[in-house]
């Protein structure tokens, strides 16, 4: 089931995110973050954005988000999508059904360019983001390290044809 995220989920979203923390370059994130840090992230980024988890069973198995690509004003019409599952779930569709309920949210809410970053390969993210219409704009070589071996990013976009302002 999808649904909103409340405060309380902070503890199972801590878990999925350090997971990726410790054993991904999904995220430059180097060292696990607290259940508090995920506790102020709800909290800022659902005063303007959507996010959604997943559970099953009781259990928190994926979250997505939008959030600030940017923070200068001219942007705000633009918002970066991040996406995390449990690691035993993949291949099961909650991702695009996270991404389906997201975006669709994101979209009825105006935004005109949605955004998202992935550090490569990650050949399970871009799919799930081509699958959604996002093409990729961006090619950044060896701006992360992490796990003592350099890292590329990739920026994909899906620019919406809505002209909500």
């Amino acid at each position: 089931m999808i649904r909103s995220v409340t405060i309380k989920d902070a503890e199972a979203i801590t878990n999925i995110y350090n997971y990726y923390v410790e054993s991904h370059i999904a995220t430059f994130v180097e060292v696990p973050v607290s259940v508090v840090y995920f506790k102020n992230k709800i909290e800022n980024i659902i005063k303007k954005f959507p996010w959604f988890v997943f559970e099953e069973d009781n259990q928190i198995i994926g979250y997505a988000h939008g959030n600030f690509w940017n923070i200068r004003s001219a942007y705000n019409m633009t918002a970066e999508v991040s996406i995390y599952l449990n690691e035993n779930v993949g291949g099961k569709g909650i991702g695009t059904q996270l991404y389906s309920k997201l975006i669709k949210v994101l979209i009825n809410q105006g935004y005109h360019v949605l955004i998202g970053g992935i550090s490569l390969p990650n050949k399970a993210s871009v799919a799930l983001h081509e699958k959604f219409g996002f093409t990729k704009v961006a090619h950044f070589k060896e701006v992360g390290y992490k796990f003592n071996k350099w890292v590329d990013v990739g920026y994909w976009q899906l620019t919406v044809n809505n002209n909500k302002k």
